[in-house]
């Protein structure tokens, strides 16, 4: 598959007693309205032409999230993962919180319904949320759950 398109992101965790825990978003929209297993995504967005990655995955975590989380530690760069439709994901690991009520999403415009004229604002992303490893694997879009793999591996889960 050829990469039409990249994108850098933030996988946030975090450790609740015994259970890994990971920061995932809705996208937002009437696409995704009533998708929810292998809808959700991590906080991630097109990096412009002359951005450095991780600039761009922290530019894209505020714009969905509405501010920057609270991070320990250094982030540690992940594998890329190539989704189906050809977007190459550049992500990294990090350990830290950000509280999803906190959560105010920047916006897009759409024509909706299709070709009725009427345009709409829709938030990019319409919630977050901390799912254990077992049920991000559900929620997560499938072409981004090797990540989940790539944060087991480097926390020795």
């Amino acid at each position: 598959m050829r990469v039409t398109r990249r994108a850098a992101g933030l996988l946030l965790y975090r450790q609740r007693g015994d259970e890994l825990q990971v920061l995932l978003v809705h996208p937002g929209g009437p696409f995704w309205a009533k998708r929810d297993a292998g809808a959700w995504s991590i906080p991630k967005g097109e990096i412009d032409a002359d951005e450095e990655p991780m600039a761009a995955a922290r530019r894209e975590f505020i714009e969905e999230l509405g501010s920057p989380p609270e991070t320990k530690g250094d982030p540690v760069a992940l594998e890329p993962v190539l989704q189906a439709g050809g977007k190459l994901v550049i992500a990294w690991a990090q350990e830290g919180e950000f509280d999803p009520a906190e959560m105010v999403s920047n916006t897009f415009e759409l024509e909706w319904p299709p070709r009725s004229g009427q345009r709409h604002l829709f938030p990019e992303a319409d919630r977050a949320e901390w799912f254990t490893l077992d049920q991000a694997r559900r929620k997560l879009l499938e072409g981004q759950r090797p990540l989940l793999r790539q944060l087991e591996r480097l926390r020795g889960d």
